[in-house]
């Protein structure tokens, strides 16, 4: 079974809900001459349209690269002793999505889904180093063909309050597939095996689907 959701629309299926009453409260204005509210109304569709944009991407070929869940800012780089479901040391990378980023996320690696899991939490600022332990997230785990694990981790935020993943266990995962996103923005993280060459550093932009972060061996 593949994740195949949102896989060609122009937008994200999610963004529907507030795109068609936007769009409709906009007609409604100018059918009733409210020329400035519909000016208004437009330009916030319009923005609302943007936020929600599902461009289409193209996937490295290098059969060892990692590639970016998101769009966004590295903010860390660092070595971690273990988590709760993997075994230790590993490599964990921190990627910041502002809302002006594409909030779409994209498989770093292909694999079997070995487990999805949400867990409740805050909604802190996900630039904090603690967001990353205290707020609400999505955790996916993929077994790599090669039988390596790879763990990537969608972060709610102070405004991304929510978290939309496709995938269900059993899954088969393609690098740089959609698997979700986070609504307005916020943080992904991705814990590697401990030997991948990381190719990115704190302060680098990367794009999801299309930038290598690390290199397995």
């Amino acid at each position: 079974m593949k994740c195949r959701k949102n896989r060609n629309s122009p937008v994200v299926l999610e963004g529907l809900p507030f795109i068609i009453p936007l769009g409709a409260f906009t007609v409604i204005a100018f059918s009733y001459g409210a020329f400035f509210p519909g000016v208004l109304l437009s330009f916030v569709t319009v923005l609302v349209i943007w936020f929600f944009r599902n461009p289409g991407r193209k996937v490295p070929q290098d059969a060892k690269a990692v590639i970016s869940p998101a769009d966004g800012k590295v903010i860390s780089v660092e070595n971690i002793a273990e988590h709760d479901l993997l075994r230790g040391p590993l490599k964990k990378i921190s990627i910041f999505m502002s809302i002006f980023n594409v909030h779409v996320n994209r498989i770093p690696y292909s694999g079997t889904v070995e487990s999805v899991r949400h867990e409740k939490g805050k909604f802190l600022p996900a630039s904090l180093d603690k967001a990353s332990a205290l707020n609400e997230k999505n955790t996916v785990l993929v077994k790599t063909d090669e039988g390596k694990e790879i763990l990537t981790v969608q972060v709610a935020g102070i405004i991304a309050r929510r978290i939309v993943c496709w995938l269900k266990e059993g899954m088969y995962a393609q690098k740089g597939e959609r698997f979700g996103l986070i609504k307005f923005g916020s943080r992904l993280e991705v814990f590697l095996p401990f030997d991948t060459t990381i190719s990115v550093k704190v302060g680098d932009k990367v794009k999801a689907g299309e930038t290598p972060i690390g290199y397995l061996r």
